[in-house]
């Protein structure tokens, strides 16, 4: 592979191809299926920048004209993944509360369409604040540079041929464990121990393997493992064993089913809400950032795109007439499938198209 000073304005590299998208693709379609399995068997997701990024260069190095900024596309594209499988925490909420009666299919993926572009055209003034005049970490995002950084240096192909070999081989053998386990119930996938603390409380002691549970550990890293592992020693050393101590507990049940029940009604994982004032926190920090990027977007709207003229090729966003077609696609969707919804509630016209327009802001 040739070596390019990537940073340079004048460079003239294929980045947006066929093969980068459809690559993209397929690695985002089987990555979202795994996170919404995960998400709903264990209720997390694990992001896919990483394993994407190996797979690409592995892949790409078939072909001689390939380079590190197709590469970022692939694994930018096939990092969508872990936010894609978001809609485990949404649409199964629907249907166990008995609102909806089967799966939409149409609405949902119109509404995710369109929230998808928006959330892309929403990036272009942000970008700046988020990421360019700002100290935010990004741990992953440096992990998934360095190592398409090395992947591309490594002019042999090895490190990248390692890569899918291991992670192929990894595949296989979480397979053949699962196949054992839920398949002929050789392996046992888990197994409770209960521990009687005081007359009427008990605590919990998992123990089991799964090679989905192995990976995401792996994934979210040692600091959120720890803290998962936190959480659970105080829900089940603390609050459960308390909390069934001053129940009244009817006779003649088991305290093991009493557990379970205090632990699913009344004592859970904080982690949501902790990530929320987290959200709300780092927003706040970045509003004046944020107003000024949106300032600059809005000079460069009224300039009909010449501030980007002069601008390096790195830092150059979309032509306001690429964001005023996207964000009218955007509005027709919305109102395409607001009206299908609200089509068979029975309202006046003006009632729905009212409903609609709020929808829409």
């Amino acid at each position: 592979m040739k070596e390019h000073d990537f940073m340079s304005h004048e460079l003239k590299l294929p980045e947006l191809t066929i093969r980068g998208m459809i690559l993209g693709l397929l690695i985002t379609i089987v990555f979202t299926a795994s996170n919404v399995y995960l998400g709903l068997k264990v209720g997390l997701t694990f992001s896919s920048a990483i394993p994407a990024a190996i797979i690409s260069m592995a892949i790409l190095r078939m072909f001689k004209d390939s380079n590190i900024l197709e590469n970022n596309l692939v694994q930018t594209q096939a990092s969508a993944a872990g936010t894609l499988s978001a809609v485990i925490f949404i649409i199964p909420g629907l249907l166990m509360i008995g609102y909806w009666q089967g799966f939409q299919f149409w609405q949902t993926l119109m509404i995710c369409a369109c929230g998808g572009c928006l959330g892309v055209l929403f990036t272009i003034p942000l970008r700046r604040a988020m990421v360019v005049n700002t100290d935010l970490p990004y741990p992953e995002g440096r992990a998934a540079a360095e190592i398409l950084k090395v992947g591309s240096a490594t002019s042999n192909g090895k490190s990248g041929v390692s890569g899918i070999r291991d992670i192929l081989s990894g595949g296989i053998i979480a397979a053949l464990i699962n196949l054992f386990s839920s398949g002929f119930g050789y392996l046992s996938g888990s197994m409770l121990t209960y521990f009687s603390v005081g007359k009427q409380a008990v605590t919990l002691l998992p123990l089991g393997f799964s090679p989905a549970l192995l990976g995401a550990g792996y994934l979210i890293g040692l600091a959120s493992g720890i803290a998962m592992l936190v959480g659970m020693i105080a829900a089940w050393c603390g609050f459960v064993p308390y909390l069934m101590s001053i129940a009244n507990i009817p006779v003649g049940t088991e305290l093991s089913d009493a557990a379970q029940s205090i632990w699913s009604a009344k004592v859970r994982f904080m982690g949501a809400g902790t990530m929320g004032i987290a959200a709300i926190w780092t927003l706040l920090t970045l509003m004046r950032p944020i107003i000024d990027g949106i300032k600059m977007s809005i000079k460069a709207v009224s300039d009909g795109g010449k501030v980007n003229d002069n601008l390096h090729r790195m830092d150059t966003d979309m032509t306001p007439k690429s964001i005023g077609i996207v964000f009218l696609l955007v509005i027709i969707g919305l109102v395409t499938v607001f009206y299908s919804f609200l089509s068979d509630g029975h309202l006046s016209t003006g009632t729905m198209w009212l409903y609609i327009i709020v929808g829409i802001l």
